[in-house]
């Protein structure tokens, strides 16, 4: 997955968490289901933003940013800040 990719997914998935706060604001989902969505999508925007990171760090290095693959979410949440 390339820079434009990663970039190109992390857009969609905060596409789709405005989508859900519409949905909810308009009364058409519940809030237990905008969380239960919210915390997928934040999940993967997580794992996008990691990889993105990576791969630009791995560039700056002079190392193939291709090597780079997504880690796991549980590894990505288990970061700690």
């Amino acid at each position: 997955m390339d820079d434009k990719t990663v970039l190109g997914r992390i857009s969609e998935l905060v596409d789709e968490e405005h989508k859900l706060r519409r949905q909810l604001s308009d009364g058409k989902i519940s809030s237990d289901e905008e969380h239960t969505r919210l915390k997928d999508l934040e999940e993967s925007l997580d794992q996008c933003w990691d990889l993105l990171r990576r791969r630009r760090a791995a560039r700056d290095a002079g190392h193939d940013p291709d090597v780079e693959q997504a880690h796991s979410t549980a590894e990505v949440e288990g970061y700690i800040q």
